[in-house]
């Protein structure tokens, strides 16, 4: 099987002057991925990665760079699931910890759960050794400045939530092993305490070997009541193509629930899609050594590897 990874930075709308960012932020890590995998490393080890360099980027809403809630505070959700198993592990609300997506895997190889919450958590990370960052160092300025802005008696929170930079990636290894990871520091001025997506198993990603694997980005709440992870597979178990598959159930999304979103999709064969209902959707592939990326609607790009590796040492 030839390995295949495809990476999202968040759907919504990407501001003028973040796109560039963006970009280098998928590219970035859909290469860093497809470096282990073409290693021989497994699917779950290649999401891990790519989604952790998204999450140490303070472009995109994870790790670094997360939104705050009502009180100012960063509180992160991840989630990782490994289509060999079922396997899964998942956090909520957490604070403090640079990799959300660390914990995840760690929730899912070193305990028989599958989603620690809060306190748990945090108290999971301290047993296992993860250090702890200082809440004002996830804290971008311009986390800082949307969150005041919010707060204002007139603003529309709403407003802000378009640009969302949920991160996520799906991948397939030579062994036909598939994986999913997402992460997110969730909603703008949200209220403490709110889960969204994407640590909820089948919402904000899914993968199963039989079928596939997906991550899923947009409005959370949306995403829960169609359980569009699953869905989109679901699609696929009956036959569709990943993109049709994707389109089919973000169509339905929008339609029943008035819902915008994006996805990256992956089926058992190596077919991916990268499908998106909102203005825009930062993703990254990368598959038999060609990078192909956008931001736009219609908009693709392709590199060799080699090529985007070399413009990469050279700050693309």
């Amino acid at each position: 099987m030839m390995p295949v990874i495809v990476v999202h930075g968040g759907a919504g709308r990407i501001f003028k002057e973040r796109e560039q960012g963006s970009r280098d932020g998928v590219v970035r890590a859909a290469l860093q991925g497809y470096d282990i995998l073409k290693q021989g490393g497994s699917a779950l080890d290649a999401v891990e990665e790519a989604v952790r360099s998204m999450e140490d980027d303070p472009h995109f809403n994870a790790g670094c760079g997360s939104v705050l809630n009502e009180e100012g505070e960063v509180e992160m959700d991840a989630i990782i699931m490994d289509g060999k198993t079922l396997d899964s592990g998942a956090v909520s609300a957490v604070k403090c910890i640079a990799n959300p997506i660390k914990l995840a895997r760690l929730v899912m190889e070193k305990t028989k759960h599958m989603l620690l919450t809060d306190h748990g958590a945090h108290l999971f990370a301290q047993a296992m050794g993860i250090p702890e960052t200082p809440g004002e160092k996830l804290i971008t300025e311009r986390s800082q400045e949307r969150w005041k802005k919010n707060l204002e008696p007139d603003s529309n929170p709403e407003e802000f939530q378009k640009d969302l930079g949920t991160v996520g990636a799906v991948a397939i290894d030579s062994e036909g092993n598939v994986a999913c990871a997402t992460s997110t520091g969730g909603l703008s001025n949200k209220l403490v305490g709110r889960v969204g997506d994407t640590a909820c198993i089948g919402s904000g990603g899914y993968a199963d070997n039989h079928s596939g694997a997906t991550s899923t980005t947009g409005h959370g709440e949306s995403i829960m009541k169609v359980v569009l992870a699953r869905l989109i597979l679901y699609h696929m178990e009956q036959g569709m193509s990943p993109e049709m598959a994707a389109d089919t159930a973000l169509d339905y999304m929008k339609t029943r629930v008035g819902g915008l979103g994006g996805v990256v999709v992956i089926n058992s064969s190596g077919e991916w899609a990268a499908r998106f209902s909102t203005k825009q959707m930062s993703w990254a592939t990368v598959k038999d050594d060609q990078l192909h990326y956008g931001i736009n609607a219609g908009e693709r790009h392709t590199k060799s590897v080699d090529e985007a590796l070399a413009s990469e040492s050279g700050g693309f």
